[in-house]
């Protein structure tokens, strides 16, 4: 990311380095029209705390986020920064949090309920190769079916066994839940799904598309990484975007 600001003494370096990552990447969302008024998240579990993560505030608009506004929460989404006046979404972090108990790996999740995700979430057949950017995930989705808002921690299971070795669950008739190994991680997977939705909707609404055959998938998965620099999966991507906040506002590094 950009030169950090000078870290705010109330935290860690390392948590004022992901407060900050987390508020950019909020603005980015923001900035792509990627936001559903107060609601959704992106969530961060903070590496030099056991059990910790960082949360929007709910009822803050994601072009309002800042780095400080965040709240730091338990697994189970209770306030760890009681001097925070905003409130936590505690029922819209079930998912997050089920997600971040069982999945070491799992250190960063985003979920939108933007026009074309949604969509797609809600298209027999899912996400279908009709695109570049859709064979990136083919074979790489796993689908739940819709059960009414995810707030009934029994869904729980039934979301972990549907999601099995994927990192990215199409909740039916709702939504993608995407899972990083860092935040920039989630973030292009996110923006490689969101390409890959909008472009099917597009080439749906002109008439029958054109299937890509899966043995062209297989080569194109196969080299798409290629061009990936090893172990920085989105950062170039996730700082290129934080250059474009910083000429629109550079409030998300209070």
């Amino acid at each position: 990311m950009a030169t950090q600001l000078k870290r705010n003494s109330k935290y860690s370096e390392a948590e004022w380095t992901a407060r900050q990552e987390l508020a950019a990447c909020y603005r980015i969302f923001a900035m792509m029209g990627w936001d559903e008024m107060i609601f959704n998240h992106i969530t961060v579990k903070l590496d030099d705390q056991e059990g910790a993560f960082l949360i929007n505030p709910y009822g803050m608009h994601f072009s309002e986020v800042t780095a400080s506004s965040l709240i730091k929460i338990d697994i189970d989404g209770n306030k760890l920064d009681e001097d925070n006046p905003w409130h936590v979404n505690k029922a819209g972090f079930v998912q997050h949090s089920l997600f971040h108990r069982v999945l070491p790996d799992a250190h960063a999740i985003i979920h939108t309920h933007t026009t074309a995700t949604v969509a797609v979430c809600g298209l027999e057949g899912g996400l279908q190769p009709v695109n570049f950017y859709a064979c990136n995930f083919m074979g790489q989705l796993a689908y739940h079916d819709f059960e009414g808002v995810t707030v009934r921690e029994e869904e729980g299971a039934r979301l972990v066994e549907h999601l099995g070795d994927k990192r990215i669950l199409m909740l039916r008739n709702h939504g993608p839940v995407v899972m990083g190994k860092s935040l920039s991680d989630a973030f292009i997977k996110y923006w490689a799904l969101q390409r890959a939705c909008e472009i099917q909707l597009a080439t749906m609404s002109m008439g029958k598309p054109i299937l890509v055959e899966e043995d062209v998938i297989k080569v194109h998965q196969r080299d798409l990484y290629m061009a990936a620099i090893p172990g920085q999966s989105g950062k170039a991507e996730f700082d290129a975007m934080v250059r474009k906040v910083d000429k629109i506002d550079t409030s998300w590094r209070d």
